[in-house]
C-alpha cells in the first residue's frame, strides 16, 4: 500500500443508540430496535433516530416517519431516545480514540475523524483501525466501522462501505477505482435535492461526477459545484480539526524500527519535550497538563498525564514532568511512536495551537535523535 502523506480515519459507530439500548438490555439483542418517538399505534409524530440492522431489514432506516416505521415493523421495539445515556457512552468511545490520535475531529455523538498520519503508511494505519476496534469491543462492549483514506470524503465513505463492523482501507492510488462506481450520494453532502439535480444532468455515479466538465456543474451549482468535483475526483484537502477546548501543543515522532532501549526512548523524549517547550514559549502560553504517549508493535497505545497546581513554560520542568510520565512504558516492550502534549493552556493565541508533525527516524541509531 501507499506510504507518506496525509492518512485519514473516520470512525463511525454501528446503529450507535439501538446498539448502546442493547448493551444496557442485553435481552433486546438480535431482535429489530427503533430508537425515536412513540409511535402510538401507528399515530405518532417523530421520527426514527436510529434501528437496529434487524429492523432496517424490515425497510425501517433513520429519519424515516415512526409512523411509517410502524407499519412496516410494528413488533419492533420502539424506544425513546436517551440522549444524555448516549452522551456518557459517547465519551468512552472518544477516550478510547483519545489515545490513538491527538488530532481529532468528533462531528457528532457517534463519529470522529482522526488524523493518523503519524502511521507512516496505509498498511500501518490499517492495524491501528484493527487496534482502535479491538479496545471499543473489549471497553464499551460496542462495534464501529472505520475507514481510511487519503482525506476526510473518502475516508467517511469508506467507513460506510462494509458496515457493521467494517474496516475499508483506500490509499491513495485506489481512490479513483474504489469511487468510481459508487452512487453519487455517497459524496457527504450530497442530500436529496442534489442528488435529483444530479440525475437530470446524467450524473449518476461518482464517476460520472469526476469525468463531467467543471465548467457544467458551476453553471448548474454555482461555486459549489468546483467542491462536488474535487470530492468525485477524490480532492479533499481539508484538516482535521480539533475542538476549540481541546487546544493543545504536541509533537510526536514513529521509530523506523520498533525499540525498547531506555537510553533512547528517554533522549527521543527530552528532545520532543525541548520542542514543545520552545513552540509554547513562541506562543506566550503556559501549560497546566502534561501527556506522554507510547505506541507500541502491536499498535496498543497508551498514555499517562500529570496536571500541576500552577501554569508552568519552564522546559526543564516539563522535561523533569515527561521522563517520570515515561518510567512504567520502559518495561521492556518495543515502542513504535512516542509523543507529547501539553495542554491546558493560558496565555498566547486562543486559537488552537497544535503541532503534530510526523518525524520519522532516518535511521535507528541508539542513543542518539536523529535530526
Amino acid at each position: 500500500m501507499a506510504t507518506g502523506g496525509r492518512i485519514i480515519l473516520h470512525v463511525d459507530m454501528d446503529s450507535f443508540f439501538a446498539s448502546v439500548e442493547v448493551r444496557r438490555n442485553p435481552s433486546l439483542a438480535g431482535k429489530p430496535v427503533i430508537v425515536g418517538a412513540d409511535p402510538k399505534g401507528g399515530a405518532g409524530r417523530g421520527v426514527v433516530s436510529t434501528c437496529s440492522y434487524e429492523a432496517r431489514r424490515y425497510g425501517v432506516h433513520s429519519g424515516m416517519p415512526i409512523s411509517r416505521a410502524y407499519d412496516l415493523c410494528p413488533h419492533g421495539v420502539f424506544l425513546p431516545v436517551d440522549r444524555l445515556f448516549y452522551t456518557r457512552v459517547s465519551e468512552e468511545i472518544m477516550a478510547v480514540l483519545s489515545r490513538h490520535a491527538w488530532r481529532i475531529e468528533q462531528v457528532s455523538i457517534d463519529e470522529a475523524y482522526l488524523d493518523v498520519s503519524d502511521a507512516g503508511s496505509f498498511m500501518a494505519a490499517k492495524a491501528l483501525a484493527a487496534a482502535i476496534k479491538r479496545e471499543i469491543r473489549e471497553e464499551t462492549g460496542l462495534t464501529c466501522s472505520i475507514g481510511i483514506g487519503p482525506g476526510k470524503a473518502v475516508a467517511k465513505i469508506a467507513s460506510d462501505h462494509q458496515k457493521p463492523d467494517g474496516l475499508t482501507v483506500v490509499p491513495p492510488d485506489e481512490v479513483t477505482s474504489f469511487l468510481a462506481p459508487l452512487p453519487v450520494t455517497k459524496i457527504p453532502g450530497v442530500g436529496r435535492k442534489t442528488g435529483e439535480e444530479l440525475r437530470r444532468m446524467g450524473i449518476l455515479t461518482i464517476g460520472d461526477l469526476a469525468r463531467r466538465d467543471v465548467q457544467d456543474l458551476i453553471a448548474r451549482f454555482g461555486r459549489p459545484g468546483i467542491h462536488l468535483h474535487r470530492l468525485a475526483c477524490g480532492i479533499d484537502d481539508r484538516e482535521v480539526q480539533g475542538r476549540v477546548e481541546s487546544r493543545s501543543v504536541s509533537r510526536e515522532t514513529t521509530f523506523e524500527t520498533d525499540t525498547a532501549d531506555p537510553v533512547l526512548l528517554s533522549e527521543t523524549l527530552a528532545t520532543l519535550a525541548d520542542d514543545v517547550a520552545e513552540t509554547l514559549a513562541a506562543e506566550r502560553l503556559r501549560c497546566r497538563t502534561v501527556t506522554v504517549k507510547v505506541r507500541y508493535r502491536d499498535f496498543q497505545t497508551h498514555t499517562r498525564s500529570r496536571t500541576l497546581e500552577r501554569f508552568t513554560g519552564d522546559p526543564e520542568t516539563i522535561r523533569r514532568i515527561a521522563s517520570a510520565l515515561l518510567l512504567p512504558f520502559l518495561n521492556g516492550t518495543p515502542v513504535r511512536l512516542i509523543g507529547i502534549r501539553l495542554s491546558t493552556l493560558e496565555g498566547g493565541r486562543t486559537r488552537q495551537t497544535s503541532i503534530d508533525e510526523f518525524l520519522p527516524l532516518a535511521r535507528h541509531n541508539p542513543g542518539r535523535l536523529p535530526g
